[in-house]
């Protein structure tokens, strides 16, 4: 029987062609076109003269750039939209230019090597840039890719950890311990929620540097310092509430256990873990971004997102006792464990 007439293909013509949107946005954002039309609205001759570009495939990628809503055009000039002057402009404190091109530069590349990561269960750093296969390796090796990469993860921290700070009553913590805690972006919100909160930013030394800048231009140098280390193996600061955002999806379950038991260890009685990742729905039918985002931990790291039932089993598992989850229904979800 012939379907064709029941079922629109728009769904899977969409999905044959989502990375074509992608990479209009990565080739806008390589040849600095939201930079030059942050300086004032151009016409088609002068962005092409200034970029040096010729002007009909200029034309063909400003075309698909307004289509997708990141230029406008009117009366012959094209112009960021709101959109762009926010995430996509290196003046934003909230862009996410570090992560696009390293989603340009790496993700893309690993994600065209899915079918091999499906079938033998690994990342694809060794088969993309051979070498160096580990994640953390490759992009710590290059001062300014990492601080790209840090700075990209910035902009998105800066949206989320608001309100994952604000989804528990935090006030009965004094010191909080984010171990991993990149540019500071989660202790400063908690701070700033929780004024009776002190903070430590806790990872590694190049890291640390990065994350004082953002702590001064936070003003909040009294509240929130940074501690070097690696948390695999070097010893923590004394804490009550700990934070892992976005790690524990990064590694398998040897490791993550590790960093559970050791978190229970280190708390005193009645001290939280505070856990910031993408959840699962229980059913495993989605969210899209949190499905998506496990096949990329497949890709990249050893690691794959989870139920929130998933982690109060390696939770219980490290002792804790109570745990309960909350989905924010933005960017990343939240988890607060407390040993009892």
């Amino acid at each position: 029987m012939n379907h064709t007439s029941e079922v629109s293909p728009d769904a899977v013509l969409d999905l044959m062609e989502a990375f074509r949107r992608s990479q209009a946005l990565f080739t806008a954002v390589n040849l600095r076109i939201f930079e030059r039309l942050k300086e004032s609205p151009k016409s088609l001759q002068e962005l092409a003269s200034q970029a040096l570009l010729p002007i009909v495939p200029l034309e063909q990628l400003l075309t698909a750039c307004q289509a997708l809503g990141l230029v406008s055009r009117s009366n012959g000039t094209y112009q960021n939209t709101l959109l762009t002057s926010t995430y996509l402009t290196e003046s934003s404190p909230s862009n996410f230019l570090g992560y696009i091109r390293f989603s340009d530069m790496a993700v893309y590349r690993l994600w065209s090597h899915l079918t091999d990561a499906v079938r033998e269960g690994s990342n694809r750093w060794d088969q993309v840039f051979g070498g160096r296969h580990n994640f953390f390796e490759n992009v710590y090796a290059d001062p300014s890719s990492l601080r790209e990469f840090i700075g990209g993860m910035h902009g998105l921290g800066v949206i989320t950890s608001p309100n994952l700070v604000s989804a528990f009553d935090l006030s009965r913590f004094s010191h909080f311990v984010d171990l991993g805690g990149a540019t500071g972006h989660l202790a400063i919100a908690a701070c700033r929620a929780w004024p009776q909160l002190k903070a430590t930013v806790y990872d590694l030394a190049p890291v640390c540097a990065i994350a004082e800048e953002h702590i001064a231009q936070a003003g909040l140098r009294d509240s929130v310092k940074t501690w070097v280390g690696d948390f695999f193996i070097d010893p923590w600061p004394e804490a009550d509430l700990f934070a892992l955002g976005r790690i524990l999806h990064d590694w398998n379950e040897e490791r993550i256990h590790f960093l559970l038991k050791k978190c229970f260890e280190r708390l005193p009685q009645r001290g939280g873990l505070l856990i910031c990742e993408k959840l699962l729905n229980e059913g495993k039918d989605g969210p899209v971004s949190a499905a998506l985002q496990s096949l990329n931990m497949l890709v990249i790291t050893e690691g794959r997102e989870r139920t929130a039932t998933e982690y109060k089993a390696l939770l219980q598992a490290a002792g804790f006792g109570q745990v309960e989850a909350k989905k924010t229904g933005k960017y990343l979800d939240v988890i607060l464990a407390v040993k009892d």
